[in-house]
């Protein structure tokens, strides 16, 4: 537990939480103690860890809609990343696992190791509070968010020049029309055209996140349903 602790970064006042949420059901049961398992830790780290994400997200990403918020933090709290994180502290090496799971390999299964990442959060929090379950969940999810955001946001400018390519004849462009504001906070904004015509315009904090934004305006306004492209 010692050595858990100081992997973490965080030493529990009440360790009882701690060897609580390392607690899986096959090993509570086994002990005839189903009470003592970690799933109720883990409902609670759930919705923690969801708040502690959100509340992060909305605060460092201004310039990103719902619905790629909602994207990007589906990718960080889902299984697959909480069993990273899992392992990364070699978690499986602590839980309290029944003789048949372990032989299993139990200690390695991606579910049981991120429903008890979630349960260690939410001893983090009864033991601490916030603000250390939050600086222990940001630890490992910030790292990951700029691989997130990439996976999450949409090529526009390749789908809506797949679409334009379906007409051999038709020709895009885009085109910088303003740009505003100081050095380190500048504002481009683009024109895409098809041909000599108007399709979009995009306001971005990069040259090419204002082309992306005028490729997904285009998109919108032709009708795409881009969201379901690819």
């Amino acid at each position: 537990m010692e050595r858990l602790q100081e992997e973490i970064g965080y030493f529990f006042g009440d360790e009882y939480l701690l060897e609580h949420a390392l607690t899986h059901s096959s090993f509570a049961h086994e002990k005839k103690q189903p009470d003592g398992c970690n799933e109720r830790l883990e409902f609670l780290g759930d919705s923690v860890l969801s708040l502690v994400v959100s509340d992060y997200l909305f605060a460092h990403y201004p310039d990103l809609p719902e619905g790629e918020l909602t994207r990007i933090r589906a990718a960080s709290v889902c299984e697959k990343a909480l069993f990273g994180f899992a392992k990364t502290i070699r978690l499986g090496d602590y839980l309290l696992l029944s003789r048949g799971e372990q032989r299993t390999g139990g200690r390695n299964r991606p579910s049981i190791l991120a429903d008890a990442f979630e349960a260690l959060i939410a001893a983090i929090y009864l033991d601490g509070g916030m603000e250390p379950a939050r600086a222990f969940i940001l630890k490992y999810v910030v790292p990951t968010l700029d691989n997130h955001r990439k996976a999450a946001f949409k090529d526009y400018k390749t789908l809506l020049q797949e679409v334009i390519q379906q007409n051999p004849e038709d020709r895009l462009t885009y085109l910088l029309v303003g740009e505003s504001g100081p050095d380190h906070d500048k504002q481009f904004k683009y024109e895409v055209h098809i041909n000599s015509n108007l399709v979009g315009t995009g306001v971005g904090r990069s040259k090419k996140e204002a082309e992306q934004a005028a490729a997904k305006e285009a998109l919108r306004l032709m009708g795409i349903d881009h969201e379901k492209q690819g």
